[in-house]
């Protein structure tokens, strides 16, 4: 898939999921049935302990029973590495690609290249990471450069399995802004597999362009949405419409690119009342999108 596969084009029509990582009381089994009967059109799949465990045994045999019962139920899927403690019960979202070990650093691209052949496993759009925090007295320089060599076989996998890899900026850590994101394609020369995940909230919570514009700006490299309501400069997802982004021009934005992925819905704190949320959020973001071209308002 080229950088510049989704150029902008006609108005399309938007194709809404969920994640999993705000559904993590469910069974699997039953959040895809959820999502199905609710008329979603896929599922952000965050790997972890309680949804397809990527580190038990028989993951391949696993991850053709899942794909069975996404196809069964009609929904394509992106997955999603943002797992709190899938690999250290003890540091949240650690190791990271940017930890001092190399043997830390080398169990998070472990987890990353497995994800690759969980999503090609299951014909999923992408795979979702991003960078983690930088450690305490990690200089920048060091940082960007053990963040692209961790990246690099990913990306290499990637490719061979025909998945982009979406690096997602998020606030706080490394790799934070759409900026940042290009300063990680100079470093590493632009490859094809190198796309981005782009979330609505983080745009609203400390990019200088508005949610609508970051789209826009980010077409080219789009790969994966993430979607929830946010409030300038505090990041904290929030339920649709309980925050201060204006929704209508983001999915306008997002139709016009011509994109073809998921947005999927991310409420991880609301999982206490995931089903709950999971009804309330389709509806909200139909009601905000543009109606395709040729139909019927």
């Amino acid at each position: 898939m080229s950088p510049h596969a989704q150029a902008p084009g006609p108005s399309s029509t938007l194709r809404f999921g969920y994640g999993t990582n705000g559904l993590a009381d469910l069974r699997l089994d039953d959040a895809l049935a959820l999502l199905a009967d609710l008329g979603y059109d896929g599922v952000g799949l965050t790997l972890d302990h309680m949804h397809l465990d990527p580190l038990a045994p028989d993951l391949a045999a696993r991850t053709r029973r899942v794909a069975a019962r996404l196809q069964a139920r009609g929904l394509s899927a992106t997955v999603e590495t943002g797992a709190r403690y899938v690999l250290d019960p003890r540091r949240k979202h650690g190791p990271s690609l940017l930890d001092p070990d190399p043997q830390d650093r080398a169990r998070r691209v472990d987890l990353l290249l497995r994800a690759v052949r969980v999503a090609a496993g299951l014909g999923a759009h992408a795979v979702h990471c991003f960078s983690g925090i930088t450690p305490a007295g990690t200089d920048p320089d060091t940082a960007w450069k053990r963040l692209a060599d961790g990246l690099a076989p990913v990306l290499d996998a990637a490719a061979t399995a025909g998945v982009p890899l979406a690096v997602e900026p998020e606030p706080g850590h490394l790799l934070a802004t759409l900026a940042d994101f290009h300063h990680l394609r100079g470093l590493l020369g632009d490859p094809e597999p190198l796309g981005l995940t782009l979330d609505i909230g983080h745009c609203q919570c400390l990019e200088p362009l508005s949610p609508a514009d970051c789209v826009r700006a980010a077409a080219p490299w789009l790969r994966h949405v993430q979607i929830e309501d946010m409030r300038r400069g505090v990041h904290e997802h929030l339920p649709l419409g309980d925050g201060e982004i204006d929704f209508p021009p983001v999915l306008a934005a997002l139709a016009d690119t011509g994109y073809q992925g998921l947005t999927v819905v991310e409420l991880p704190r609301h999982s206490h009342a995931g089903p709950h949320f999971a009804e309330l959020s389709l509806p909200f973001l139909r009601h905000a999108a543009p109606t395709p071209q040729g139909s019927t308002p």
